[in-house]
């Protein structure tokens, strides 16, 4: 599901050497002057004001900095306007600002991004796949920020071929990225996706992999990928609506006609739903699912017959969530009709009415069934109790059942591609917080476990054994039991004066489970503590959690966070003058709450492309996401989701009183929630705030919501986020 789905300073007054103040003691007097390593003063940007009133439900609304929000044609355009170039100047003063302000610890975050690029397998290659015939993977090669997707026919010891060139296509973008890639069922052609502006905007491109010349065949505005049906020229894609970008409309075209003459096989009126294209993995099926927050709806033809007419497998109805699999003559629905935390059941394929419906997989209150993979001789489920992933494979005569064990105190275990139906053995993933991404293959006859890859973690000085994972119970304000993972080096005291990293989401019933990273390392081997906490509002234990965590019951989000926060100073892991809290886009919304609901809690927060204008941005059903978020947020068109919102919605919430320093970062081409939130953010910050905190923003002109598209490009932005709690703690090197 689209979603909205990741030292400071300027100069310290005090000596880096030195432990920081608290927050409320300034470090610099961030928000009029940053005194420079030169001991030149550097202003802070003003951002002018125009009056602009919402009236709604009987309030008036003053957003002095709504002239900052411009129309896609107008930043599209060869030439801007005033309004442009005023929003355009004022994000470059943002940008300038913020550079002046890091200014010196420029060499230092180069010696981070160097420390973490330098921990990475520079020419690294995928685990290899093997499906109707070929094994399929991606490499890198050293000096490319790209990579190229490679495939060899029958062994790995054949000659390779190159199906695409990322280092080649990508040559001369400062954006590039590859969307969905698929190969014709006679594994002759290739229908790839690319997009140049960071928008999300694919156009689908056809290559001969034979011959490697592509085909005139060119589809703009896609939303990256296509479904080739069994013919080997017919294809099904989808488009999106130019303005809201919502994905509305299902194409058929045939290799070798014109893009104008494809034909439109389904419409999603209905605003609050989008629509995706996909193929059973049996491959007897072509399906199209209509999808909003809380509601589903399939249509499906067979892949032989793509010129027949697409029929519903279940009628759309309020509430009601289902994914369809194939096996043999029946579908198998992963519903929740009458089963909060999912239940699967099998009906015919030919009427799949409730009436037929016989449980495969019963409804447990205790366990979520996140998902399902089907093999010819087993059936895979993906699990989740107390927070923890599960995987579970029973054989389909009924004589095997049984779970993969692992014994990490915090881990995340994941089915990986299988897309051979007839395979023997499962490809699955694992990660912890002390443990890199490693790639299993599980027998279903032996049940032996043969490791594949692990993540490298180059260097010579990593050691799982150097650091320590745990899981503590978190007990909220109202009773409820947050879990939250912890890493840390061995040896770290917990005295209450380690600086710590509280990470989490809580949105969209999304989890966050907690995995390796090779980047953290620079983290906890200056002593920083990282925790995620696994706040309501996502599904880590279950349905419940994430309804408790939305629409009415959104406030749990915070406190959550807050209370585990409050817990981790109380057991002596940190203190509010070392605390970080970091998220990103609905989870930067929870950034920017949290900064208004206990200030003092946190001695810095980094938000990254935060979701903060609730208001302004779900009344507006023009803009990318708006009108099937309803189900998360609410519509605030109607009072008591306005009043609601009201009370958290960060930007609306801004006032005079003290906030930590605070790291902002956004891009310009941001589709998903768009650079003008954080801008406008920023701007009432200043205007309110009554402490000499550092707050700064970083807006990339050239991404979107995904950051850089490099390969290593990202680990810029990582090295100065870094940087800016290490110079809030006095650690330079």
């Amino acid at each position: 599901m689209l979603n909205r789905y990741l030292l400071v300073v300027a100069v310290l007054i005090a000596s880096c050497s030195s432990k920081p103040n608290n927050q409320n003691n300034s470090m610099a007097n961030s928000s009029e002057f940053i005194t420079s390593e030169s001991g030149v003063g550097v202003k802070a940007p003003d951002a002018k004001k125009v009056s602009h009133v919402t009236e709604i439900h009987g309030y008036k609304l003053e957003d002095p900095y709504f002239w900052m929000r411009l129309s896609d044609e107008q930043k599209e355009a060869d030439t801007p306007d005033e309004q442009t170039a005023d929003v355009i100047d004022y994000l470059n003063r943002e940008n300038d600002y913020k550079d002046k302000v890091l200014a010196p610890t420029v060499a230092f975050q180069e010696k981070l991004y160097d420390e973490i690029v330098g921990r990475i397998v520079k020419d690294d290659e995928s685990v290899p796949v093997k499906y109707r015939g070929y094994w399929y993977y991606s490499r890198y090669e050293e000096g490319n920020e790209y990579a190229f997707n490679c495939r060899k026919k029958e062994s790995m010891d054949t000659e390779e071929e190159i199906m695409l060139n990322g280092p080649k296509l990508a040559k001369g973008h400062s954006y590039f990225s590859i969307g969905g890639t698929s190969v014709s069922p006679n594994n002759e052609l290739l229908v790839y996706g690319v997009d140049t502006v960071s928008r999300r905007q694919y156009s689908l491109y056809f290559k001969n992999l034979s011959t490697g010349k592509l085909y005139k065949d060119v589809i703009p505005e896609t939303t990256g990928g296509a479904v080739w049906a069994n013919d080997n020229k017919t294809v099904f894609y989808t488009k999106k609506d130019p303005q809201t970008l919502r994905s509305f409309r299902v194409y058929k075209h045939v290799l070798g006609t014109n893009v104008s003459e494809d034909v439109l096989v389904f419409e999603e009126a209905d605003e609050t739903f989008y629509v995706g294209v996909s193929k059973s993995k049996s491959q007897e099926y072509i399906m199209i699912s209509s999808s909003s927050t809380l509601s589903t709806e399939t249509r499906y033809i067979r892949a032989d017959e793509p010129e027949s007419e697409f029929k519903v497998v279940i009628p759309r109805e309020a509430d009601h969530e289902y994914g369809v699999s194939h096996y043999g003559d029946h579908f198998f629905l992963h519903t929740n009709k009458g089963a909060k935390n999912f239940k699967l059941v099998k009906a015919p394929v030919g009427d799949c009415s409730e009436a037929n419906w016989e449980d495969v997989i019963p409804h447990r209150d205790d366990v979520l069934l996140e998902g399902t993979d089907f093999f010819s001789s087993h059936l895979v489920l993906s699990e989740r109790e107390e927070g923890l992933t599960n995987i579970r494979i029973i054989k389909w005569d009924g004589s095997e059942d049984y779970y993969l064990e692992f014994n990490d105190p915090a881990y995340m275990a994941f089915t990986g591609s299988n897309p051979d139906y007839d395979s023997d053995k499962l490809r699955f993933g694992y990660t912890s917080l002390t443990t890199p991404f490693t790639t299993y293959e599980h027998g279903f006859a032996d049940r032996a476990h043969t490791q594949l890859k692990q993540q490298k973690v180059l260097g010579g000085e990593f050691d799982p054994a150097n650091y320590v994972s745990e899981r503590i119970m978190v007990e909220a304000r109202d009773g409820a039991k947050v879990p939250v993972s912890i890493v840390y080096r061995k040896g770290t005291e917990m005295n209450g004066e380690n600086p710590l990293l509280l990470y989490a989401y809580g949105s969209y019933g999304s989890s966050m489970d907690p995995g390796f990273s090779s980047t953290r390392l620079s983290l906890l081997d200056r002593g920083f503590v990282y925790a995620m906490a696994h706040i309501r509002g996502g599904s880590e234990m279950g349905r419940h959690w994430y309804e408790d965590g939305k629409l009415f019951n959104k406030m749990n989000t915070f406190t959550d966070f807050i209370d585990c926060g409050e817990a981790l100073v109380d057991k002596g892991y940190t203190s509010p003058d070392h605390m970080y809290a970091m998220g990103g886009s609905a989870g930067g919304l929870l950034m920017g709450a949290v900064m208004n609901l206990a200030p003092d809690l946190f001695n810095g927060v980094l938000a990254a492309v935060p979701f903060v204008d609730v208001i302004n941005t779900m009344l507006d059903e023009t803009i990318p996401l708006t009108t099937f978020e309803f189900d998360e947020w609410g519509n605030p068109k109607e009072k008591d989701y306005f009043d609601y919102i009201m009370t958290y919605s960060p930007y609306d919430n801004v006032e005079a009183k003290n906030y930590p320093h605070t790291l902002i970062t956004t891009g310009y081409w941001d589709s998903q929630v768009q650079y003008w939130e954080p801008a406008k953010w920023i701007a009432k910050l200043r205007d309110e705030k009554t402490d000499d905190n550092v707050l700064i923003m970083y807006c990339n002109m050239e991404t979107g919501h995904g950051g850089a598209s490099g390969r290593f490009a990202r680990y810029k932005e990582v090295a100065m986020e870094y940087a800016f709690m290490f110079m809030l703690e006095g650690i330079d090197e």
